[in-house]
């Protein structure tokens, strides 16, 4: 049975502490499920079976299911629809895609909403990791990896990754600006207008503005500029973790940027579709799912072999791929990908990725695939290929086919 996505919605990413600062997680989460629900009018509210909301701080405002918060505080979907949370690190929304597109091709449910939140101003990174308090790690993972701190490092990780595979800082420099430059380039083109749901925001001075616009983005950003920021272990991020460099090439500037946002997609089987009616056509086709797991210290490379999984999975050789989103946690990530498994830079994160367009953690997954649908969609392209790092390395990898 097919799994399709028939709507795809995000909100525009807010710098942390920027123009969504305000705005409650389970705000954000609803605003873009009402964005699906109103965009099929044609649909019954009702007949969702499930919303599955991806979110990796799981506590504060994030706490107590999310998921089904973000049903209860909508204003489409009524009470007897259920809601329930994920956590698969940076790739949560993404596993809540996976979830949802096995969900309707087993014939257990036939419409489910798939998506993700973050706030990283109201629950910022590392919230549920409080001071004084046992870190993830216990005593036989520490010894048995060799760190001696509580969780594995993505620093530490990213760092490696460059050493591995030969790219040094200048070259993550000169890719973080052209993500810049392309993101910069799709806003002013209107491409990212179809899958923006505008929301309200604040400006600077803390008056209400209509935020329809990625905040990140600088479409000024030169290599020159980049090569003034100090590495992450000059500012002591990783350098007191075991394995750290001694120099080290990772910066704010080839990283991604901590951000504020929600996206989802709607997925449906055949059933689903007729529940919907004659008039909703498809945007694509869930082609094939994967995960692959590998070194949880170097962390940040399962996107290899779970891209080689995924076209195992669906027969497809990379040059068979017309786009490729792979998430720029760090601008190394996507780059060594590209090198290993041989894909054309020229297909990849084509408007740009998370070092201009931010990385709102348990949301990236859903924001990734609504990005990715939209351009298949607006270039007649044929299939897209989506995959993220995540902590813990592990990694899922999705081929879409657009219908």
């Amino acid at each position: 049975m097919s799994a399709y996505i028939v709507a795809a919605s995000r909100t525009a990413a807010g710098r942390a502490k920027g123009a969504l600062r305000d705005t409650h997680p389970v705000t954000l989460g609803s605003h873009v499920v009402d964005t699906l629900v109103r965009s099929l009018p044609s649909m019954d509210p009702s007949d969702v079976d499930d919303v599955i909301m991806g979110c990796v701080s799981q506590v504060g405002a994030n706490a107590g299911n999310l998921g089904r918060n973000v049903v209860l505080g909508s204003s489409t979907l009524p009470i007897s629809v259920p809601g329930t949370s994920v956590d698969r690190q940076c790739g949560s929304s993404q596993q809540s895609i996976h979830f949802a597109a096995q969900a309707v091709m087993s014939g257990t449910q036939d419409i489910v909403i798939a998506g993700g939140v973050e706030s990283m101003t109201r629950v910022p990174m590392f919230s549920n990791f409080p001071k004084g308090s046992d870190g993830p790690n216990n005593d036989f993972i520490s010894d048995k990896f060799d760190v001696k701190g509580p969780f594995f490092s993505q620093f530490v990780g990213a760092e490696m990754m460059g050493a591995k595979y030969g790219i040094g800082r200048d070259a993550m420099d000169a890719f973080a600006v052209r993500s810049h430059q392309r993101a910069a380039a799709a806003t002013a083109a209107g491409h990212f207008e179809r899958e923006i749901a505008g929301i309200a925001g604040l400006d600077r001075d803390g008056n209400e503005i209509f935020f329809d616009k990625d905040e990140g983005i600088r479409a000024d950003s030169s290599v020159e500029k980049l090569a003034t920021l100090q590495t992450l272990v000059e500012m002591g991020a990783c350098a007191a973790q075991p394995g750290a460099p001694e120099f080290g090439a990772i910066t704010a500037g080839n990283a991604s940027q901590m951000s504020d946002g929600a996206a989802a997609v709607m997925i449906v089987n055949d059933a689903g579709l007729a529940k919907l009616g004659s008039s909703v056509t498809p945007l694509a086709r869930i082609h094939s799912l994967a995960l692959a797991a590998n070194d949880p210290v170097l962390m940040l490379s399962a996107p290899i072999p779970a891209t080689e999984k995924v076209l195992a999975r669906a027969g497809l050789g990379i040059n068979d791929i017309d786009l490729y989103e792979l998430n720029e946690a760090f601008a190394v990530v996507p780059m060594a990908w590209a090198q290993e498994v041989g894909a054309d830079e020229d297909k990849l994160n084509v408007n740009g990725g998370a070092c201009a367009l931010g990385h709102p953690l348990g949301a990236t997954g859903a924001k990734l695939m609504t990005t990715l649908v939209h351009e298949l969609v607006r270039t007649e392209k044929r299939y897209g290929l989506l995959s993220i790092c995540e902590g813990g390395g592990t990694a899922n990898a999705t081929i879409v086919e657009r219908c």
